[in-house]
């Protein structure tokens, strides 16, 4: 997008604020990326998996929507 200059449908430029990279980004990719690598799936085939009749991948869904709601309780005490 920034090299070929793309625009918006209603002809904006399209800008891109860089993000900080901080501790708490490098811990939370170091987890995502090990239950990745726990589960040896990506996150979104997940239900697909489980659809198609491994439930096991049930327990991964859950760890998943678990994971979800623990980060979503303690959000306002994680560093920034």
């Amino acid at each position: 997008i920034k090299k070929l200059k793309i625009k918006t449908l209603s002809g904006e430029e399209i800008n891109y604020t860089p993000k900080e990279l901080n501790k708490g980004t490098v811990i939370g990719g170091f987890i995502f990326g090990l239950g990745w690598a726990m589960t040896g799936a990506c996150p979104g085939p997940l239900y697909a998996l489980f659809g198609s009749g491994i439930f096991v991948f049930g327990l991964m869904i859950l760890s998943a929507l678990l994971g979800t709601f623990v980060y979503g309780f303690f959000q306002n005490k994680l560093p920034h």
